[in-house]
């Protein structure tokens, strides 16, 4: 598994339930941002803004008005599970030759993180944390590391991109990923094959 979710900067706007609509609304707590955070709470912003523009998502705005989902970004995430690794596999996103990727549904549960459903949107960052890429996924499969196909291994574009070199490099990580949590690496081991397409740039 080459993808470990991080916590993004969108709402999903889900109702916690029934309301009093005549109530005024509870003031919310200010979010207290330390430099660092505001600035790359802006460097998003700014990267969903431009992607939404060039891409169209905010095309039907002029109808029906602009949604929380055309507003908000999506959730951001980076590849692995270090900074040098999520840099080789966002160049390989880029050059357009990783255009999926495999998660294993024991680190989805541990993150809190659902399981990845087609017309999903997320910015992809970079090994330092900046906002680099737009996908959106376009298929989803949940199956055994065991039953991993040639095209899905091909797929994630690494190294010889054969299904051997898929096996040996994702057993490696998600021994490494998985060490001290409730699941362990079996062949059994339930993971999401996701495939996606490169919005923007």
């Amino acid at each position: 598994m080459d993808d470990e979710r991080i916590a993004g900067f969108g709402a999903d706007g889900a109702d916690d339930g029934a309301e009093d609509l005549d109530a005024a609304p509870e003031p919310s707590e200010p979010i207290d941002l330390d430099a660092d955070q505001a600035e790359d709470a802006a460097a998003l912003q700014d990267f969903w803004e431009a992607a939404r523009m060039r891409t169209g998502i905010t095309r039907t705005a002029v109808v029906t008005g602009m949604s929380a989902e055309a507003t908000l970004p999506p959730p951001a995430w980076s590849f692995g599970d270090n900074p040098e690794l999520a840099d080789q596999l966002l160049d390989l996103v880029l050059a357009g030759t990783k255009t999926a990727t495999a998660t294993s549904l024991a680190e989805l549960e541990q993150a809190g993180e659902p399981v990845p459903q087609p017309g999903d949107l997320a910015i992809v960052l970079d090994g330092a944390g900046h906002p680099r890429a737009l996908i959106r996924t376009t298929d989803v499969q949940v199956l055994a590391f065991r039953d991993v196909t040639e095209e899905q291994a091909a797929a994630e574009g690494e190294d010889d991109r054969s299904l051997a070199s898929w096996r040996r490099e994702h057993e490696r990580y998600f021994r490494r990923v998985l060490a001290g949590a409730a699941a362990e690496f079996s062949e059994d081991l339930p993971v999401a094959i996701e495939a996606f397409e490169l919005l923007y740039p």
